[in-house]
C-alpha cells in the first residue's frame, strides 16, 4: 500500500496546468494537397521533374539488365510549415499517415488490393515460379533511400538517375524504393524478386469503391494507409519530420513488355489538368504528436508519477480529459478508474 501526503497534493498550485500545456505532447493534424517534389525515377526519363504523368511497372523478369521495379514514382512533402521540424526524431509520434494518388489512365489496369508473393514475378520457366492467383498486381508504397552522395536533403526533381560508369544498370539508381530487413536495416527493394524476399511494405494501395479485379477508371483515387505499427516505418517518418521533408516511393511489379504493356499512370503536379483544377496531384495527411512522449499516468511529463499529476487529475475530474487533464485509460472521462491507474503507477 502506498502512503500519499494529501497536504502535499493540496499545496500543489493549479498553475501546474500551465506547465502541463508546455510539457505535454501537442497533436497536429496536417494536410498537404500537393508535393514539393514528384519524379519519375526511370532510366529512360528524358524530362526528370517536369513530366505531366508518372507510371510504375516492372521489367522483364527474365532480364537482369534493369531493376525489377523499373518505373518508380518518388514523392516528397515539405512538412515543416505545419509540423515544426528540428525537435529531435524522438519527439515525434505519427498516429496516422495516408498518401493519396490519382490515376491518369482509364480502365487499363486491374485493381489488386493485396500483396503478391515475390515468386509470381519470376520467369515462368523458373523452378520457383508461382502462378498469380488474382488479377493484376498491387501498387505498393515504400520509403525512399539514396546512394552515390545523394540524400533526402540534396536530392531534387532533376537530380541524375544514376552515376557513371553504369548509368542504366540494375541497382544503381541514386534514389530507390526503400524498406527494412528483419534486423531493421534499410534495404533497396528494387530487385526483391531476384534476391528472393517479400519486402516490408509501408502500405498497399486501396480504392474504396472498386472490387478486386475491376479495371481502374480515370481519376480514381488510390490511398495508402501507412503501417505505423512497424517500428522501422515509424522511425523513418520521425526522421523525415525532424528533417522537414518526408519522402515516399510508389512502386509496382506490373507486368510489361519492352516498350509496351498495361501499367498504372498517375498525375504529376506539373500536369495542366491539375493547374486547371480538373485533376489532383499526390497528397498527404498526417496526425502527429510533437513533444516528449510519456506514460499516460505521468500527466505533467516530468518522468515520475506524483502529487502534481494527482492535482492535475483532480482538477479535471468529471471532464472528458481532452486537455490532457487525466483521462489515463482513454475512456473519455476522468473518474475513479483513472485515479486507480495513477495510484498504481505512483513513483514518489
Amino acid at each position: 500500500m502506498r502512503l500519499i501526503s494529501w497536504s502535499l497534493i493540496l499545496a500543489c498550485p493549479l498553475s501546474v496546468l500551465g506547465f502541463l500545456s508546455e510539457a505535454r505532447a501537442e497533436t497536429i493534424v496536417g494536410s498537404w494537397q500537393a508535393p514539393a517534389l514528384d519524379r519519375w525515377m526511370y532510366p529512360f526519363n528524358a524530362t526528370p521533374g517536369t513530366r505531366q504523368t508518372i507510371s510504375t511497372f516492372g521489367s522483364d523478369p527474365a532480364s537482369p539488365q534493369f531493376d525489377s521495379r523499373d518505373g518508380q514514382f518518388i514523392i516528397a512533402f515539405d512538412t515543416a510549415p505545419i509540423v515544426p521540424g528540428g525537435l529531435g526524431s524522438e519527439n515525434y509520434s505519427v498516429s496516422s499517415a495516408v498518401l493519396t494518388v490519382e490515376f491518369a489512365n482509364d480502365r487499363i489496369v486491374a485493381y489488386d488490393p493485396t500483396p503478391d508473393a515475390w515468386q509470381t514475378f519470376l520467369a515462368p520457366t523458373d523452378p520457383a515460379f508461382v502462378e498469380d492467383s488474382d488479377a493484376g498486381q498491387p501498387i505498393e508504397l515504400f520509403g525512399c533511400g539514396f546512394r552515390n552522395g545523394f540524400s533526402a536533403t540534396n536530392f531534387v526533381e532533376n537530380s541524375p538517375y544514376s552515376t557513371p560508369p553504369n548509368p542504366l544498370a540494375s541497382g544503381v539508381r541514386n534514389a530507390f524504393a526503400l524498406s527494412f530487413d528483419n534486423a531493421g536495416t534499410p534495404i533497396d527493394v528494387s530487385n526483391n524478386p531476384r534476391v528472393g524476399f517479400d519486402p516490408l511494405r509501408f502500405a498497399t494501395g486501396q480504392i474504396s469503391d472498386l472490387a478486386p479485379g475491376e479495371l481502374i477508371p480515370l481519376r480514381a483515387k488510390m490511398t495508402f494507409s501507412v503501417s505505423l505499427s512497424q517500428p522501422q516505418i515509424q522511425a523513418y517518418l520521425r526522421d523525415g519530420l525532424n528533417r522537414g521533408r518526408v519522402f515516399f516511393v510508389v512502386s509496382s511489379l506490373t507486368f510489361v513488355q519492352q516498350q509496351g504493356g498495361n501499367f498504372p499512370v498517375f498525375y504529376a503536379k506539373e500536369n495542366p489538368l491539375i493547374q486547371a483544377g480538373q485533376a489532383r496531384p499526390a497528397s498527404l495527411t498526417l496526425t502527429v504528436q510533437t513533444g516528449p512522449t510519456c506514460d499516460a499516468a505521468d500527466i505533467d511529463c516530468d518522468g515520475s508519477v506524483g502529487g502534481t499529476d494527482l492535482t492535475i487529475l483532480l482538477s479535471g475530474w468529471g471532464t472528458n480529459g481532452s486537455n490532457g487533464t487525466g483521462d489515463i485509460n482513454g475512456d473519455g472521462v476522468v473518474n475513479g478508474s483513472d485515479l486507480t491507474a495513477l495510484l498504481g503507477a505512483w513513483t514518489n
